[in-house]
């Protein structure tokens, strides 16, 4: 039988009942924009999330976006990311009109390297942007330190790490404000796109509030140049009956991520990825790094296993950012990784029985 990469079925027939009940009563409602089903979910994943405010919005590039925009971070600004991520996350520092300011990443957790942090500082940072990569929160005290030395606001970029644990506290209250995605794959995932800023500022909450609704509170009564970006009532109906879910599916993914780690611990020229202390990861992707990386992924799609790459082409190298003028070997750490990572299959309808087969496969490659 072939394994997915990811079971996007799996969570649907799980909870059909109570997602077809979530349905209905969304419909029923007859209120479809910003109503009951967005706050009672806002307020549900800022307690899961140890935080006072949550504001949905459309997507996680939004979230980052109007982070900025309400810290009034733009143009002649620089924003520090990590050189090793997704590219929205550079995306919204320049849709806000700041510059992104790429630093390389430690290679034993590929999360942003706080001790390459301070030289990046400029008198124009603003901002510092670490990504908890993978699931695996990134080194949030170091850095925390480094911007209240500089005056600097932390974001984090928590689209990969709901309920991912850093000493004691959830990834969304380790800095001033955190952005999340509801993108269907990410462990907690809408039926569409969904995004929520999660903070304790009082001040941020309400002016994302304002700039997801085309700059208005009262309709018709625009306060400044906003922004469409509006967290829909059905997909934080689904939302809710999914985030009740949360831990159990993050504690499977865990149990099949042990499944490869023991598996996998003693195979030459195999990479597996190293947990820090005081870090409870929550898996959003199982990432191997292997020198012989398209060949390994060719043979486990050979017998049905089913893999991808995260990422094969880093943003200071995609078309979106040549007018930066960076070229190759200019973040060499960054590089090398996308050579060499792989993404095994991973997820909570992916049982232990699928997992030693991805294991066995491996181990005869």
């Amino acid at each position: 039988m072939r394994i997915p990469f990811l079971d996007l079925k799996g969570p649907y027939l799980e909870l059909k009942e109570e997602l077809d009940a979530a349905y209905r009563r969304a419909m029923e409602s007859g209120l479809y924009i910003l109503g009951h089903e967005v706050e009672t979910f806002e307020s549900e994943f800022a307690a899961y999330c140890g935080a006072k405010f949550c504001v949905g919005v459309g997507n996680g590039l939004d979230a980052l976006h109007l982070i900025l925009r309400a810290y009034n971070i733009g143009i002649g600004d620089e924003v520090i990311v990590p050189a090793n991520t997704y590219i929205a996350t550079w995306l919204a520092v320049s849709c806000a009109g700041a510059t992104p300011i790429p630093v390389e990443p430690d290679e034993c957790t590929f999360n942003i390297d706080p001790n390459l942090v301070k030289a990046a500082i400029t008198p124009k940072t603003k901002a510092i942007i670490p990504v908890h990569l993978y699931g695996h929160p990134a080194d949030m005290d170091p850095i925390v330190e480094i911007a209240n030395q500089y005056g600097v606001k932390v974001i984090e970029d928590a689209a990969q790490a709901h309920g991912a644990i850093y000493k004691n506290r959830c990834a969304g209250s380790l800095g001033d404000a955190a952005g999340f995605s509801f993108y269907p794959g990410k462990n907690l995932g809408a039926f569409g796109d969904g995004g929520a800023v999660v903070t304790n500022d009082e001040r941020i909450a309400s002016r994302v509030r304002v700039l997801r609704n085309y700059g208005s509170r009262i309709k018709y009564v625009n306060e400044e140049k906003g922004f469409n970006s509006r967290l829909d009532e059905m997909q934080s109906a689904f939302l809710r009956v999914k985030l009740k879910k949360l831990d159990e599916w993050n504690e499977r993914r865990r149990k099949i991520a042990r499944c490869y780690l023991d598996g996998l611990k003693d195979v030459p020229g195999l990479l597996l990825p190293q947990i820090t202390s005081g870090v409870d990861a929550i898996w959003h992707l199982f990432v191997v790094r292997i020198s012989q990386r398209d060949k390994l992924q060719e043979h486990l799609s050979s017998v049905g296993i089913g893999t991808l790459i995260h990422y094969p082409i880093p943003p200071h190298l995609s078309s979106a950012y040549v007018d930066r003028g960076w070229s190759e070997r200019d973040f060499p750490i960054t590089e090398r990784l996308a050579a060499e990572v792989l993404s095994l299959p991973m997820g909570p309808h992916l049982d232990s029985n699928a997992g030693g087969r991805i294991v066995e496969a491996i181990r005869r490659f």
